[in-house]
């Protein structure tokens, strides 16, 4: 089996990559240096030169507040760039793994979103990443939609790393706590993905980890482990006004895993404290 990953240089497709090559798995992780998502034609000569049985589309426009002023680009990336891919795979008959958010539900309440729930993004960035689902069910026949939320990974930036930093200069922080909702550590996901990829139970399926917290909880779970002596103090969403509207409510029930066989992602504090034994084997 060949794979191809998306996004190499992103959080999710560098722990994808390093997953399927443990393995033993030939995986080819690319970037924006490779090819266009938005060039159908160059992605088709690179993609078809290497014929991979299975994509695993990682790579996206995540500015979430700057895609409001940059929606045309951040919908051609989301939306059109991942028509091509989907285009190219059906073409090659290989199997798609489209990685998706939370953001495509309307964020309210406090129910767990089903699958199957009903779609109402609040910004542009939502909007883009349900255009690129709504391709995939179009275009691909054997395809995978993974919604994930609150995303954490040794190969770059994130809330996690941006406590730590903070927690260098200040002793009290104030975080928002009216969020809900599940972090997602990379390393846990790219074990799913990967076994996605050698399965052909194809469908939409929702995957974090295990359990909810709101950031405030985030932050504080994170400093203990840590052994950070910061204070968090939670406060409202309404303190912190963003450009693009952030769901209150990104709980995603996760029985679809169980019901097709995939192990359940562990609990998120567990997938902390291993990220933070990551960070600090990288920084020795």
């Amino acid at each position: 089996m060949k794979v191809l990953v998306t996004g190499v240089t992103g959080q999710l497709g560098y722990d994808c990559v390093q997953e399927l090559e443990r393995r033993g798995i030939e995986v080819r992780g690319v970037a924006s240096r490779d090819f266009s998502l938005t060039d159908h034609a160059a992605a088709k000569r690179y993609i078809e030169t290497y014929r991979p049985d299975v994509i695993i589309h990682c790579a996206a426009y995540t500015a979430v507040d700057k895609a409001e002023d940059e929606q045309e680009i951040c919908e051609a990336i989301n939306a059109e760039g991942t028509r091509n891919l989907a285009k190219i795979a059906q073409e090659l008959a290989a199997k798609m793994i489209y990685i998706s958010t939370d953001y495509v539900f309307p964020g309210d309440g406090e129910r767990f979103y089903e699958p199957a729930d009903k779609k109402e993004p609040q910004n542009a960035y939502g909007l883009s990443k349900l255009h690129g689902e709504e391709a995939v069910q179009e275009l691909v026949e054997k395809y995978f939609i993974v919604r994930i939320s609150w995303v954490f990974g040794i190969n770059g930036r994130n809330f996690i790393r941006t406590m730590l930093k903070l927690a260098e200069t200040h002793d009290t922080l104030t975080v928002v706590d009216d969020q809900i909702g599940s972090p997602t550590y990379t390393h846990d996901l790219a074990v799913l993905l990967a076994d996605m990829a050698q399965s052909d139970k194809y469908g939409v399926y929702h995957a974090t980890n295990e359990g909810v917290c709101s950031w405030a909880e985030l932050a504080a779970e994170t400093f203990r482990q840590a052994g950070r002596k910061v204070t968090v103090t939670p406060v409202p969403s309404s303190a912190y006004p963003t450009k693009a509207v952030r769901p209150k409510n990104s709980r995603m029930s996760k029985d679809c895993l169980e019901a097709a066989g995939f192990h359940r992602l562990p609990a998120w504090q567990d997938a902390v404290g291993r990220y933070l034994h990551e960070l600090n084997s990288k920084s020795e």
